[in-house]
């Protein structure tokens, strides 16, 4: 996961991904950024993000994105 919170942090170094636990929810992450990050997701962990996974509850939190790419490995 450490290595997840890393690519979020210098994609995005204006957001508390520590902190934040509902990042669509509250409007931070957009459709676009979630694209961006399903495509470093699967470059960074060699898997492929798919349609099932992408819905805003996968995107809530450095947390549930981690699960996602543990269900996916």
């Amino acid at each position: 996961m450490e290595q997840l919170l890393a690519m979020l942090k210098e994609s995005y170094p204006l957001i508390d991904f520590e902190n934040q636990k509902q990042l669509m929810t509250d409007g931070i992450l957009d459709s676009i950024a979630v694209v961006a990050i399903i495509a470093a997701i699967e470059d960074m962990f060699d898997i492929s993000v798919t349609m099932e996974y992408i819905q805003p509850d996968y995107f809530e939190s450095v947390e549930t994105m981690w699960e996602m790419i543990e269900e996916l490995q």
